[in-house]
C-alpha cells in the first residue's frame, strides 16, 4: 500500500512538471512552425541538444524516493558511497531537480532562489544490477526505488527531459547573462608613449610609459616631479593616451 502510494506521488509530480509546460509548448506552436521553416543554419534548440546527448549516454534513470527536504543531502552522501563502494562502473550521475524563481525579501526587494522542483525525489543515471541497487537503497534519507522495490522500472527520456529542463533553463539564462557583460575594449600601451594621467593625485599631468604589464592591466610611467623623473605605478584606467 505504501509502494503504491509512492508510486502515485511520483506521477502526480510528472503529471504536473508536464502540465506545466504544455501550456508553453501550446503558445510557442507558431513560433516553432516558423523555427521549423528557416534556415538550417539557425540556432538549435539548446533543450533539443541536451536531449539529445541524453540519449547516448551509458544506464538509465530512475527516482528514488527521499524524506523532504533532504534531497540534496541524500545526492551528496550517494555520490560520496559511489566512490567509497567502488561502483562509479555502475552509477554515473545523480540530480536533483531544481527551479529558480524569483521571491520578496522582507525588506520588499526581489531575489532569485533556486529551489528543489519535486520534493522528495532524487533521479539516479545507472546501470541496475545488484550491487548499485544496494548502494542507492542503502543511502542515508532514502527510503527506496520509485516502482517496484526489487526491479524498479526506468523513466522515459521524456520524463527525464520534463524533469531537468528547467535546471538546464537556468543555467543557459546565467551564462546568457555573463555573456552580455560588457567587454572593455582592448587598450594596448608602448614603452616609450605618451600619456595623460587621469586619476589620483598625479592627475592632468603627462607622463611617458616606462613598463607595461597587460597581464594585470598596469603600466609604469616616468612623471616629472620637482624636475626629476619618477616612476609611478598605474592601472590602464588611469591614464589616457595622447592624440
Amino acid at each position: 500500500m505504501e509502494q503504491e502510494l509512492v508510486d502515485a506521488g511520483v506521477e502526480k509530480a510528472v503529471d504536473e512538471v508536464e502540465a506545466e509546460d504544455a501550456p508553453e509548448s501550446q503558445a510557442d506552436a507558431p513560433a516553432q512552425a516558423e523555427a521549423e521553416e528557416a534556415p538550417e543554419a539557425a540556432l538549435v534548440d539548446p533543450i533539443e541538444e541536451k536531449r539529445e546527448e541524453l540519449e547516448f549516454l551509458p544506464g538509465d534513470w530512475y527516482v528514488i524516493h527521499s524524506y523532504s527536504g533532504h534531497e540534496r543531502r541524500v545526492k551528496a552522501n550517494l555520490e560520496q558511497r559511489i566512490q567509497s563502494q567502488n561502483a562509479e562502473d555502475w552509477i554515473y550521475q545523480v540530480e536533483v531537480p531544481m527551479e529558480t524563481v524569483t521571491e520578496m525579501t522582507k525588506g520588499g526587494k526581489k531575489k532569485q532562489v533556486d529551489r528543489v522542483r519535486i520534493p522528495g525525489y532524487v533521479l539516479v543515471r545507472m546501470e541496475m544490477n545488484e550491487k548499485s541497487w544496494r548502494v542507492v537503497k542503502e543511502t542515508p534519507a532514502v527510503t527506496g526505488f520509485v516502482g517496484d522495490a526489487r526491479d524498479p522500472f526506468p523513466l522515459s527520456l521524456d520524463e527525464v527531459v520534463s524533469m531537468l529542463a528547467p535546471m538546464w533553463q537556468s543555467k543557459l539564462a546565467e551564462d546568457e547573462a555573463k555573456a552580455e557583460i560588457i567587454t572593455p575594449p582592448a587598450i594596448t600601451f608602448k614603452v616609450g608613449e605618451s600619456v595623460t594621467v587621469t586619476d589620483g593625485p598625479f592627475e592632468n599631468m603627462p607622463a611617458t610609459v616606462s613598463e607595461v604589464t597587460p597581464e594585470q592591466r598596469k603600466l609604469t610611467v616616468s612623471i616629472m616631479i620637482f624636475e626629476r623623473e619618477t616612476p609611478i605605478e598605474l592601472s590602464y584606467d588611469q591614464v589616457e593616451k595622447l592624440d
